[in-house]
């Protein structure tokens, strides 16, 4: 039988996003790709230290403990092949199994997310972000200066996702936009029965869903939260939308504005996905964090 990835959860990942390349990648934005491939050679078989979405990728790596294929990783980067060896030694050393990866020397590589058929597309260029969104694909632009994940949760992948634009579409957005809160407020207490529309990241949610239920045998769990700037009234309509997908969270927090930043210290999540590039930015200090580039808040 033809070899697939239908029934596995897939995470596309750039090599920046997954190790910290950042020295090397300097050198690359300074217009010296040929420097930029010789100090990866020279590097081949010092392997890379971990990057912002290590700690995820790792996690997920380990609901194939028990021997059957769930989750599957996938390096798509611009790197040119013979810098990609590096990647894949990397990998290798810190144990990962990472068998597949597309090497573009340069090009975007999001096209090949379809044949992939990815479920989530990690990566710190946001011109392939943008590329990915707009194709219909989970994806989020990785801060590579967020800080790492925590180490204490070794068994338990940690999630958090806002909601307006991220896992629900923009429509709230919207309206709170275009006419201020006490209309954003009335809008969704009146429509507080009614689903909101599913966003970029919903997917990748039910994604989760699926895994969590199949893997039980492996020890890991999966724990999500939502964090949103929404305040009760609003509250309802986020809540009345997940149980409509038949999806539930482990942790809600509707914090009415205030800053998300010091409530994810405290979730210590493993990735944090958001579409406003501030609460991105707040979120970074203390957790890894990407940026969502959808809805009206990311016009273009």
């Amino acid at each position: 039988m033809p070899v697939t990835l239908d029934d596995k959860l897939v995470v596309a990942i750039s090599s920046r996003a997954l190790f910290n390349l950042e020295e090397e990648n300097r050198l690359f934005e300074h217009g010296d790709p040929d420097a930029y491939m010789r100090l990866q050679l020279e590097r081949l078989d010092v392997p890379a230290s971990p990057g912002i979405a290590y700690s995820l990728v790792r996690k997920l790596l380990r609901f194939n403990d028990d021997g059957v294929q769930r989750v599957e990783v996938v390096i798509l980067s611009r790197n040119d092949p013979a810098s990609g060896m590096r990647i894949f030694n990397s990998g290798a050393a810190a144990e990962l199994q990472i068998q597949r990866g597309v090497f573009t020397q340069g090009r975007s590589p999001f096209r090949y997310l379809t044949p992939l058929n990815a479920d989530l597309f990690l990566s710190a260029n946001a011109d392939d972000v943008r590329e990915a969104l707009r194709a219909g694909f989970a994806a989020a632009h990785v801060n590579v200066e967020a800080a790492l994940a925590s180490s204490l949760h070794p068994d338990e992948v940690r999630i958090a996702f806002d909601g307006d634009a991220v896992l629900f579409s923009d429509e709230a957005e919207r309206v709170y936009q275009a006419q201020g809160l006490a209309a954003f407020q009335a809008h969704e207490a009146d429509k507080a029965a009614v689903p909101l529309g599913a966003g970029p990241l919903a997917p990748f949610l039910v994604a989760l869903h699926r895994l969590q239920q199949a893997a039980a045998s492996t020890g890991m769990r999966i724990r999500t939260a939502l964090v949103t700037a929404r305040g009760a009234p609003a509250h309802r309509r986020a809540i009345q939308t997940l149980m409509s997908w038949n999806i539930r969270v482990d942790e809600a927090m509707f914090l009415a504005g205030l800053d998300k930043g010091g409530f994810l210290r405290e979730f210590e999540p493993d990735f944090f996905f958001d579409d406003q590039t501030g609460h991105v930015r707040s979120a970074a200090r203390h957790v890894p964090a990407g940026h969502v580039a959808s809805g009206i808040s990311n016009p273009g």
